[in-house]
C-alpha cells in the first residue's frame, strides 16, 4: 500500500460567539468587534486561500454563525464555505463550556445546533464535533454516540494517529484533608467506543501564539508567525521521518489567521508541505473514514447511531 500522510485544516468559526462563551468579552464592545472582523473579513479571505491551493477543509461552527437573525451571525459568509463544498461541523451554539453545563443544557444545545446545521447545509447532517475550548464533558462521549456523529477533534491523547474514544475515563482527585490511601489509586479506563478521535493539539492551534484575550492567562497575540510557522513544520518533519503513516489536523480560526501576516505564513506552510510526497490535503471527515476502513472498532463497541450495522448514515 502507497503511503498515506494526510493534513487538514480544522476552522473553528468562534467570531462573536466565542467571545460570548469562552473568550470573556461578552461586556466589551470591542471584543464583539473582533468577533465580527472574523466572521466578515477573516472567513472570506480564507476561503480565498483555500481557493487558491485546491483545499477542502472541515469548518468547525458556532450555531450563533449560521442563524442569520442579528448583526452577530454571518449568514451569508457561512453559505459561501457550504457552497465552496466544505466540510460543516458542530462547535456548541455561542462556544459555550460543556464542563459549566448540565447533562440537559448539553443536550439542547446539541440537539438545536445538530438540526440547524443540517438545515443550513441542505439536509447534510454534520458528522464531526469539536467541543468549544476543547473541554469536554464526561457524559459528551455518549451524547455525541447518542446523536449519530462519527467523529470528535477535542481529546489529546495522541497528535499524529486516530483512536476511537472510550466512554468514559475516571480518576481520584488529591484530597489534602484525607488520607493519603484515599487518593493513591490509577486512572480507571472507560470502554472503547466507535467513536473516531482525531487528536487535538494546542501546538497546532494558532490562536494560543496569535490572538491576544485579556482574560487568558496563556494568549500571547504578538508571537512572530514565523516561529509558529516552523513549530508547526518541525512536527511535521518528526512525524514525517519517523512514521509511515500518520495524519495532521491543524486548528485554525479566521480571527487569527484572516490576518494579513497569518495568512501569509499559511501561504509558505502549504507550499512547503506540498514538497513532500504521498501528502493529501482532505477534510477532517475524510481522516475519521479512512481510519476506519483499516481499524474496526472491539467487538461490542457501541457505535454512533445508525452505524451499528458498521456503515455510515
Amino acid at each position: 500500500m502507497p503511503r498515506r500522510v494526510l493534513i487538514g485544516f480544522g476552522v473553528d468559526v468562534d467570531a462573536v460567539a466565542g467571545w460570548l462563551g469562552s473568550y470573556g468579552g461578552e461586556d466589551s464592545v470591542s471584543d464583539i468587534s473582533r468577533g465580527l472582523y472574523s466572521g466578515e473579513v477573516g472567513v472570506p479571505r480564507l476561503l480565498k486561500l483555500f481557493k487558491k491551493y485546491g483545499i477542502r477543509t472541515t469548518w468547525f461552527i458556532p450555531g450563533k454563525s449560521c442563524v442569520g437573525h442579528s448583526l452577530e451571525t454571518f449568514p451569508e459568509q457561512m453559505a459561501a464555505v457550504r457552497d465552496a463544498g466544505h466540510e460543516i461541523g458542530l462547535h456548541g451554539y455561542s462556544h459555550e463550556n460543556p464542563v459549566s453545563m448540565t447533562l440537559e443544557q448539553q443536550k439542547d444545545i446539541l440537539d438545536y445546533t445538530y438540526d440547524l446545521l443540517a438545515k443550513f447545509n441542505n439536509g447534510v447532517p454534520p458528522k464531526g464535533s469539536v467541543a468549544p475550548w476543547w473541554e469536554t464533558s464526561a457524559e459528551g462521549t455518549m451524547l455525541l454516540l447518542d446523536k449519530g456523529i462519527e467523529y470528535d477533534h477535542s481529546h489529546m491523547a495522541h497528535d499524529s494517529q486516530a483512536y476511537y474514544l472510550r466512554d468514559e475515563d475516571t480518576w481520584t482527585r488529591i484530597d489534602y484533608s484525607g488520607k493519603a490511601e484515599t487518593w493513591m489509586k490509577p486512572l480507571q479506563r472507560g470502554n472503547v467506543t466507535g467513536l473516531v478521535e482525531l487528536p487535538a493539539n494546542w501546538y497546532l492551534d494558532d490562536l494560543p501564539p496569535m490572538m491576544f484575550i485579556k482574560g487568558s492567562a496563556n494568549s500571547h497575540g504578538w508571537v512572530n508567525s514565523r516561529d509558529v510557522e516552523q513549530l508547526w513544520k518541525d512536527t511535521f518533519t518528526y512525524l514525517y521521518r519517523e512514521e509511515e503513516d500518520f495524519i495532521f489536523p491543524i486548528t485554525i480560526h479566521p480571527d487569527v489567521s484572516g490576518r494579513p501576516h497569518v495568512l501569509l505564513m499559511l501561504e509558505r506552510f502549504i507550499e512547503w508541505v506540498n514538497t513532500h510526497e504521498d501528502v493529501h490535503w482532505v477534510c477532517m471527515n475524510d481522516m475519521a473514514n479512512e481510519f476506519r476502513a483499516k481499524n474496526a472498532p472491539p467487538a461490542g463497541a457501541r457505535m454512533p447511531r445508525g452505524m451499528e450495522s458498521g456503515t455510515s448514515q
